[in-house]
């Protein structure tokens, strides 16, 4: 299993009336956490593209537990419970800074050609990289 983890500190414009974190956002937060998981293992989501690789979501669950509020910042862990195939599966935990879990969720995405739109086998590159936490 692989996990990584990114902060991201709410801004004002994230926020809805009540100050809390407008719901649509997480899809974004999740979006960064994600790419930046990646880079950790020192994997380029923008260089896959640029070989002709997408990943779009394919699903996303969301549970909403607790606020996350304006100004504060927030833990986002992702785990990759299984090697990738054609789909990889994400899921997430968020953490306020008083570490208390607000939101859990998952997404499943899959690897598409680019030219094609067909689905594919992950890039090599990304699999060599994951080895080592399956």
């Amino acid at each position: 299993m692989f996990e990584a983890s990114t902060q991201i500190r709410v801004r004002y414009a994230e926020t809805d009336q009540m100050g809390y974190v407008y719901y649509g956002n997480y899809a974004m937060y999740f979006e960064v956490a994600r790419v930046e998981a990646l880079r950790s293992i020192g994997f380029s989501y923008k260089q896959m593209e640029e070989n002709g690789i997408m990943m779009p979501v394919l699903e996303s669950h969301c549970q909403y537990l607790k606020p996350g509020k304006y100004d504060e910042l927030l833990t986002i862990k992702t785990i990759i419970p299984k090697m990738p195939g054609a789909k990889i599966q994400f899921f997430y935990e968020v953490y306020n800074e008083a570490g208390a879990l607000i939101n859990k969720a998952d997404t499943n995405l899959t690897f598409l050609k680019k030219d094609s739109h067909r689905p594919c086998r992950p890039p090599q590159d990304l699999l060599d990289l994951l080895k080592p936490y399956f």
